[in-house]
């Protein structure tokens, strides 16, 4: 009897065995203040990570969207004269903040199928501001589909303080030889791009200096 045969295994894409099946998905938010109880989101901006087969980490594709604020949602002049957005602009084109949180979320989950990761972790500068902005719009929305990890983390503002000394999302990006923009900060499109730019070349840095290798190559052995 001949012997059954059986397809060989494909390779596991190298971004699901760097962060324990977790893909780093960076976030940066625009909001009417500091409190995520009560004021209110108005720009998100979201850029999942990819990985080369060479274990090299290089952005993905942004996706942002403005948020219209949601009901009671309150407005800080003082956050608004810092970021520059009028939430009442016509032009704005802003969605409601359940159909933002769709736009946004669904092309982390193709991200996430592509990569062979189970679940997104937030990449972020101050990550836990983000995060709480995100997780109560969730909350609010009653939304199902959340692909983020509900607490943790990776903060490029501490990451950068150990590998540049510096805890500033622009003086760390010049630390690293990186651009900044001062005219284009508080752009969640633009931040979220640039935090990204930081995280990659943290972690390329250490994988550079012997601290990761990928598993299965011959240098890791």
């Amino acid at each position: 009897m001949m012997a059954a045969m059986t397809a060989p295994a494909s390779p596991r894409n190298p971004m699901a065995e760097r962060f324990r099946g977790f893909l780093p998905v960076v976030v940066d938010v625009e909001t009417g203040g500091f409190d995520p109880g009560r004021h209110a989101l108005l720009e998100i901006a979201v850029q999942p990570l990819a990985m080369t087969e060479d274990g090299v980490l290089v952005p993905g594709e942004i996706t942002s969207t403005h948020v219209i604020p949601h009901e009671g949602g309150e407005l800080d002049p003082r956050s608004l004269a810092v970021n520059g957005i009028d939430p009442h602009h016509p032009l704005r084109a802003a969605r409601q903040e359940r159909t933002a949180l769709d736009f946004v979320f669904k092309p982390i989950r193709a991200a996430i199928q592509a990569a062979g990761c189970q679940r997104a972790i937030l990449v972020g500068h101050n990550a836990h501001f983000d995060l709480a902005f995100l997780n109560a719009a969730v909350r609010r929305t009653g939304h199902k589909r959340n692909p983020f990890h509900a607490f943790s983390v990776f903060d490029t503002a501490t990451l950068s303080g150990l590998a540049y000394g510096q805890t500033v999302l622009s003086r760390a990006l010049q630390a690293a030889g990186l651009d900044w923009d001062s005219t284009e900060a508080h752009s969640a499109r633009y931040d979220a791009e640039r935090t990204a730019a930081l995280f990659c070349g943290i972690v390329n840095r250490f994988r550079a200096l012997g601290g990761w290798l990928q598993p299965g190559r011959a240098d890791a052995a």
